[in-house]
Protein backbone atom coordinates (compact mmCIF):
# COMPACT_ATOMS: atom_id res chain seq x y z
CA UNK A 1 0.00 0.00 0.00
CA UNK A 2 2.71 2.14 0.68
CA UNK A 3 4.19 2.12 -2.86
CA UNK A 4 1.40 3.77 -4.35
CA UNK A 5 1.69 6.96 -2.52
CA UNK A 6 5.31 7.37 -3.47
CA UNK A 7 4.73 6.26 -7.13
CA UNK A 8 2.10 9.02 -7.14
CA UNK A 9 4.66 11.46 -5.27
CA UNK A 10 7.25 10.79 -7.84
CA UNK A 11 4.78 11.09 -10.88
CA UNK A 12 3.80 14.29 -9.58
CA UNK A 13 7.08 15.67 -8.93
CA UNK A 14 7.80 14.79 -12.80
CA UNK A 15 5.02 16.53 -14.06
CA UNK A 16 5.72 19.39 -11.83
CA UNK A 17 9.46 19.48 -12.85
CA UNK A 18 8.55 18.91 -16.79
CA UNK A 19 5.78 22.13 -16.45
CA UNK A 20 9.01 24.13 -14.75
CA UNK A 21 11.01 23.08 -17.80
CA UNK A 22 8.14 24.14 -20.15
CA UNK A 23 7.75 27.57 -19.14
CA UNK A 24 11.68 28.18 -18.96
CA UNK A 25 11.87 27.49 -22.30
CA UNK A 26 8.67 29.47 -23.33
CA UNK A 27 10.49 32.24 -21.30
CA UNK A 28 13.70 31.94 -23.10
CA UNK A 29 11.67 31.43 -26.02
CA UNK A 30 10.06 35.22 -25.88
CA UNK A 31 13.58 36.64 -25.10
CA UNK A 32 14.90 35.66 -27.86
CA UNK A 33 11.97 37.03 -29.96
CA UNK A 34 12.61 40.14 -28.10
CA UNK A 35 16.55 40.62 -29.60
CA UNK A 36 15.43 39.70 -32.77
CA UNK A 37 12.62 41.96 -32.80
CA UNK A 38 15.40 44.50 -32.16
CA UNK A 39 17.11 43.64 -35.67
CA UNK A 40 15.48 46.23 -37.58
CA UNK A 41 16.15 48.67 -40.41
CA UNK A 42 19.30 50.83 -39.93
CA UNK A 43 20.45 48.75 -37.18
CA UNK A 44 23.89 46.66 -37.04
CA UNK A 45 24.71 43.48 -35.86
CA UNK A 46 28.09 42.76 -34.53
CA UNK A 47 28.75 38.86 -35.36
CA UNK A 48 31.56 37.03 -33.46
CA UNK A 49 32.74 34.88 -36.22
CA UNK A 50 31.15 31.01 -36.21
CA UNK A 51 33.05 28.46 -34.22
CA UNK A 52 36.77 28.13 -34.72
CA UNK A 53 38.47 26.11 -32.06
CA UNK A 54 41.25 27.57 -29.78
CA UNK A 55 42.36 31.44 -29.36
CA UNK A 56 44.33 33.65 -31.20
CA UNK A 57 46.23 32.48 -34.27
CA UNK A 58 49.23 30.33 -34.95
CA UNK A 59 52.41 32.43 -34.61
CA UNK A 60 53.81 33.41 -38.31
CA UNK A 61 49.85 32.60 -39.78
CA UNK A 62 49.28 34.73 -42.58
CA UNK A 63 46.35 36.79 -43.64
CA UNK A 64 45.96 35.58 -47.15
CA UNK A 65 46.79 31.73 -46.14
CA UNK A 66 43.98 30.16 -44.84
CA UNK A 67 46.58 26.95 -44.01
CA UNK A 68 48.10 29.41 -42.09
CA UNK A 69 45.01 30.26 -39.70
CA UNK A 70 42.65 29.23 -37.43
CA UNK A 71 39.50 28.45 -38.97
CA UNK A 72 35.83 27.15 -38.57
CA UNK A 73 35.16 23.25 -37.70
CA UNK A 74 32.20 21.35 -39.19
CA UNK A 75 30.19 22.70 -36.59
CA UNK A 76 31.14 26.17 -37.16
CA UNK A 77 30.09 25.89 -40.53
CA UNK A 78 26.98 24.52 -39.07
CA UNK A 79 26.45 27.26 -37.36
CA UNK A 80 27.37 29.72 -40.08
CA UNK A 81 24.50 28.34 -41.59
CA UNK A 82 22.14 28.41 -38.76
CA UNK A 83 22.68 32.10 -38.67
CA UNK A 84 21.79 32.88 -42.90
CA UNK A 85 18.98 30.53 -42.32
CA UNK A 86 17.51 32.45 -39.18
CA UNK A 87 17.69 35.75 -41.00
CA UNK A 88 15.86 34.36 -44.23
CA UNK A 89 13.03 32.80 -41.84
CA UNK A 90 12.45 35.93 -40.31
CA UNK A 91 12.37 37.65 -43.09
CA UNK A 92 15.09 39.92 -42.41
CA UNK A 93 16.71 42.24 -45.19
CA UNK A 94 20.63 42.02 -45.01
CA UNK A 95 21.59 44.83 -47.02
CA UNK A 96 25.34 44.82 -46.57
CA UNK A 97 27.71 42.15 -45.44
CA UNK A 98 31.08 43.16 -43.72
CA UNK A 99 33.67 40.94 -42.85
CA UNK A 100 37.43 40.98 -41.81
CA UNK A 101 39.75 39.50 -43.64
CA UNK A 102 40.61 36.80 -41.74
CA UNK A 103 39.41 33.38 -42.87
CA UNK A 104 36.90 32.19 -40.39
CA UNK A 105 35.32 35.25 -40.55
CA UNK A 106 35.09 35.88 -44.85
CA UNK A 107 33.55 31.79 -44.07
CA UNK A 108 31.31 32.69 -42.02
CA UNK A 109 29.85 35.56 -43.55
CA UNK A 110 29.70 33.71 -47.06
CA UNK A 111 28.33 30.63 -45.99
CA UNK A 112 25.78 33.03 -43.97
CA UNK A 113 25.24 35.78 -46.52
CA UNK A 114 26.47 34.13 -49.55
CA UNK A 115 27.68 36.59 -52.49
CA UNK A 116 27.09 40.02 -50.21
CA UNK A 117 30.55 40.25 -48.32
CA UNK A 118 32.73 43.13 -48.51
CA UNK A 119 35.99 42.93 -46.85
CA UNK A 120 36.13 45.75 -44.30
CA UNK A 121 40.12 46.43 -42.63
CA UNK A 122 38.92 48.21 -39.58
CA UNK A 123 36.97 44.79 -38.57
CA UNK A 124 40.49 42.73 -38.84
CA UNK A 125 41.45 41.42 -35.62
CA UNK A 126 43.93 43.10 -33.48
CA UNK A 127 44.28 40.21 -31.08
CA UNK A 128 48.34 40.18 -31.43
CA UNK A 129 48.30 43.73 -32.00
CA UNK A 130 46.99 45.70 -29.12
CA UNK A 131 48.58 48.95 -30.13
CA UNK A 132 46.36 49.27 -33.04
CA UNK A 133 43.03 48.60 -30.85
CA UNK A 134 42.19 52.50 -30.12
CA UNK A 135 42.49 53.73 -33.60
CA UNK A 136 41.44 50.59 -35.47
CA UNK A 137 38.40 50.84 -33.39
CA UNK A 138 37.83 54.56 -33.60
CA UNK A 139 37.89 54.12 -37.75
CA UNK A 140 35.44 50.77 -37.18
CA UNK A 141 33.59 53.38 -35.09
CA UNK A 142 33.31 55.93 -37.93
CA UNK A 143 32.12 53.45 -40.32
CA UNK A 144 29.58 52.27 -38.37
CA UNK A 145 27.64 55.13 -37.19
CA UNK A 146 26.98 55.94 -40.86
CA UNK A 147 24.89 53.31 -41.39
CA UNK A 148 21.09 54.51 -41.40
CA UNK A 149 20.24 51.66 -43.50
CA UNK A 150 17.68 50.51 -45.50
CA UNK A 151 17.99 47.43 -44.12
CA UNK A 152 20.54 45.64 -41.96
CA UNK A 153 24.24 45.97 -41.63
CA UNK A 154 25.62 42.59 -40.59
CA UNK A 155 29.32 42.40 -39.69
CA UNK A 156 31.32 39.07 -38.72
CA UNK A 157 34.19 40.47 -37.05
CA UNK A 158 36.08 39.13 -33.53
CA UNK A 159 35.50 38.86 -30.17
CA UNK A 160 37.91 41.82 -29.24
CA UNK A 161 36.86 43.97 -31.75
CA UNK A 162 32.87 43.52 -30.52
CA UNK A 163 34.26 44.01 -27.22
CA UNK A 164 36.22 47.37 -27.92
CA UNK A 165 32.98 48.59 -29.58
CA UNK A 166 30.33 47.36 -27.02
CA UNK A 167 31.39 46.27 -23.73
CA UNK A 168 30.14 43.00 -24.46
CA UNK A 169 32.01 39.70 -24.77
CA UNK A 170 30.02 37.24 -27.57
CA UNK A 171 30.26 34.01 -28.03
CA UNK A 172 31.41 32.52 -31.33
CA UNK A 173 28.68 32.51 -33.81
CA UNK A 174 26.92 35.53 -31.39
CA UNK A 175 25.51 38.64 -32.55
CA UNK A 176 25.03 42.01 -31.11
CA UNK A 177 22.70 44.07 -31.76
CA UNK A 178 23.72 47.92 -31.98
CA UNK A 179 22.13 51.37 -33.06
CA UNK A 180 24.26 53.72 -34.37
CA UNK A 181 23.49 56.96 -32.57
CA UNK A 182 25.08 60.38 -32.13
CA UNK A 183 27.33 59.45 -29.43
CA UNK A 184 28.18 55.95 -30.38
CA UNK A 185 26.47 52.45 -30.67
CA UNK A 186 23.96 51.48 -28.65
CA UNK A 187 23.21 47.84 -27.80
CA UNK A 188 19.67 46.78 -28.11
CA UNK A 189 19.94 43.10 -28.23
CA UNK A 190 21.91 39.70 -28.73
CA UNK A 191 21.27 37.10 -31.16
CA UNK A 192 21.93 33.25 -31.05
CA UNK A 193 20.66 31.58 -34.24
Amino acid sequence: MSRIPIALALAVRQAGLALVLLWAGAQGSAVAAQFWASVADGTVVLFRHALAPGGGDPPGFQLNDCSTQRNLSPEGRAQARRIGDAFQRRGIRVAAVWSSQWCRTRETADIAFPTQRIDQPAFNSFFSEQEAAASQTQQALRLLSAWRGPGVLVVVTHQVNITALTDVVPASGEGVVVKPTATGLQVVGRITP
